[in-house]
């Protein structure tokens, strides 16, 4: 098994969900190692999978299987690195259920891809590979699967307030259930109001769920996921600028351009992958036309300058501001 993503939490809760099934009723002192970052450094330099291919093959001792958990393998990207790796799972030791962590380490700036060897090893041998991460769609849809498995009834108000509360940060929902089981007792039947103050802050949301708002012409929501990237998430105000800067300037790029389909905005634009934010951009680029796309690139303008000082308004006052008015140009 592989367990992939970069979120924190929600890794380190498909890992302990993966061991517990694993173990079963075993004695996890007996049957569990778990090799990371600190077995493979080599004095300083690159490092190495020996450890957790020794791990592999080391046989149990009082019990009939181990468990071996390499976390933190995101470090080793490139193929030969992973080749002792591949070697092992051509001819695993049958005694060894072995969980692989495709996570960052302390050092890693991003999460590199999965080297083809190693994920095509994983598949041979019927490995499954769980995304630990979601994102959109995936992370909405792993929110509502935790959701109705709760161990506490929850109604549809108690879910839909949950689900706007948490945005992207699903990783606190197992906490939040846990407490709610300790309060009221397990299969409770919960509603809004019993939810509420167990909940915190609201949490941050992805970008898009701003510029969406924007693009509706929605200020009210607008303002709220600004509102949650700015404090929830954390966000200065020229971070989010430079999001919103981005939203516009791909609509104005587009502007006047001979493009017949997404495919065609996607290839002028640039963009590699899924054609749908090119899609977006050439939908929006249609519907505000020239004249409006040109004003929305003023306002950014305007709030760059009063964000570095040619202003003495607050910066979030700066940020409610030209929100409200891109949302306005947007209707």
């Amino acid at each position: 098994m592989m367990i992939k993503g970069d979120d924190l939490t929600l890794v380190a809760q498909a890992v302990q969900d993966a061991v517990r099934q694993l173990l079963g009723s075993g004695d996890r002192s007996l049957m569990v190692e778990e090799v990371g970052e600190e077995h493979y450094g080599r004095d300083g330099g690159e490092p190495d999978l020996t450890p957790l291919v020794n791990a592999a093959h080391t046989p149990p001792f009082l019990t009939e299987k181990r468990i071996v958990v390499g976390r933190h393998l995101g470090l080793f990207t490139r193929a030969e690195q992973v080749v002792e790796l591949v070697r092992w799972l051509e001819d695993p030791l049958d005694s060894t259920d072995l969980v692989l962590v495709w996570e960052k380490g302390s050092s890693s700036t991003r999460l590199g891809a999965v080297p083809k060897s190693l994920k095509e090893a994983i598949a041979k041998r019927g490995g499954t590979e769980v995304d630990a991460s979601p994102s959109g769609r995936g992370r909405k849809a792993l929110l509502d699967r935790q959701l109705a498995d709760a161990p506490v009834r929850l109604d549809s108000s108690a879910r839909s307030l949950i689900a706007n509360r948490l945005g992207d940060d699903v990783g606190r929902l197992r906490q939040i259930l846990e407490t709610l089981v300790s309060t009221f007792g397990p299969g409770a039947a919960l509603g809004a109001d019993d939810v509420e103050p167990f909940l915190g802050q609201a949490a941050d949301v992805p970008p898009w769920e701003l510029t969406d708002a924007l693009d509706s012409g929605d200020i009210a929501t607008a303002l709220d996921r600004l509102h949650r990237m700015m404090s929830g998430g954390d966000r200065h105000p020229l971070q989010v600028l430079a999001t919103l800067h981005g939203h516009y300037q791909r609509a104005m790029a587009l502007d006047g351009a001979q493009v017949v389909d997404e495919r065609a905005a996607a290839d002028l634009l640039g963009m590699k992958g899924s054609t749908f934010p090119a899609k977006k951009a050439l939908t929006l680029s249609r519907r505000l036309g020239p004249e409006r796309v040109r004003q929305s690139m003023t306002l950014l303008a305007q709030a760059d300058l009063a964000l570095r000082g040619a202003s003495a308004v607050e910066p979030e006052v700066v940020m409610e501001v030209l929100v409200a008015r891109l949302a306005r140009i947007g209707r």
